[in-house]
């Protein structure tokens, strides 16, 4: 193969085979406030940061309420620097309404916008750039409809009314899931965000998110491309080891384990190694290459997507996007 004609997807194949590429992986996302709320905002937006940076993979970000939206939330955009939505009505308000939930149809509403959205993405960018679409957790879901503290009250107060809804929110996502894979993305990306100590014990997260986790992983178990993201610190990294993902993500400057750890602990690829806020937002271009080129030699360029622990700041510096991007070279 000549390395001066390796597409995308030569490059991640690399090194989800252990080898050195010609150059290290990198990918970088962010949400699109405003443009996310139409199938064609969204679509344009991300092609056109993917054309501008020319990134290893396509990470599609759309708000968290795409998922849940037809069950009747709401939210609105409210300048946070993350990009993310503000909910404003949650529609889980006593046990029983769990209960209610039915599973939503992936061809109707919000879920069939972002159908149509990843279609525009997947035709215009092509087979050789993998497009991953996130997938939220059950239980980060779960949170959005009746709010962060209120989940952990009802997992411990309602654990059978919550696992009722959790169920139904399963069934959701895997047709979700289902209908996205005809799309022609390369993989999903799985976002967690309960598996933290902060927030619940390893036997809660086993009884509450696990089964969900593997269930709607093994959706996508011929697709060749899945990262999973363990979100916040104290995260419960080695209870992930072995689930059924390609690439794991996480915040390794910010918690345990750094990225030789992470490599030690998952026999796949570790995706990470710049910090977002105070590198990627706060830093200047030499920082963000001197953290890069730390990163690419902790890890000996193998098994190796150079990243942050989650999305970019929308008011990240272009000049830090192009050194970090510098630094794979």
């Amino acid at each position: 193969m000549e390395t001066h004609r390796m597409t995308h997807r030569n490059r991640i194949e690399q090194c989800l085979m252990g080898d050195v590429p010609d150059k290290t992986p990198i990918a970088l996302w962010r949400h699109f406030p405003v443009d996310d709320q139409t199938p064609d905002g969204l679509a344009g937006a991300v092609i056109d940061f993917q054309k501008l940076f020319n990134f290893d993979l396509v990470k599609v970000t759309p708000s968290s309420s795409f998922c849940i939206k037809d069950w009747g939330v709401e939210d609105e955009w409210r300048g946070n620097s993350e990009g993310t939505r503000e909910y404003t009505r949650r529609i889980i308000n006593s046990p029983d309404d769990w209960i209610k939930l039915q599973p939503l149809d992936p061809f109707r509403g919000a879920l069939r916008d972002q159908l149509t959205c990843l279609k525009m993405i997947c035709d215009e960018l092509g087979p050789d750039l993998p497009v991953l679409q996130t997938i939220f957790s059950p239980l980060a879901q779960a949170k959005n409809l009746v709010g962060g503290q209120m989940l952990l009250v009802h997992l411990r107060q309602y654990p059978e009314a919550i696992q009722t809804g959790l169920k139904t929110i399963a069934e959701s996502t895997r047709r979700f899931i289902e209908a996205a894979c005809h799309r022609g993305i390369s993989g999903i990306f799985y976002a967690v965000q309960h598996a933290s100590y902060r927030l619940l014990s390893i036997d809660e997260y086993v009884k509450f998110g696990r089964g969900y986790d593997l269930e709607l992983l093994e959706v996508v178990s011929k697709k060749w491309l899945n990262m999973l993201h363990l979100h916040g610190e104290d995260i419960m990294f080695k209870l992930f080891s072995n689930y059924p993902v390609q690439v794991i993500n996480w915040h390794d400057r910010e918690t345990f384990p750094n990225l030789a750890e992470g490599q030690s602990l998952f026999p796949g690829v570790v995706c990470g190694g710049l910090q977002r806020v105070n590198t990627m937002e706060l830093g200047s271009p030499e920082h963000v290459y001197s953290e890069a080129r730390d990163s690419i030699l902790e890890t000996n360029k193998r098994r190796f997507i150079l990243g942050t622990g989650c999305v970019l700041s929308i008011t990240t510096p272009r000049a830090n996007i192009l050194a970090a991007i510098k630094s794979c070279m």
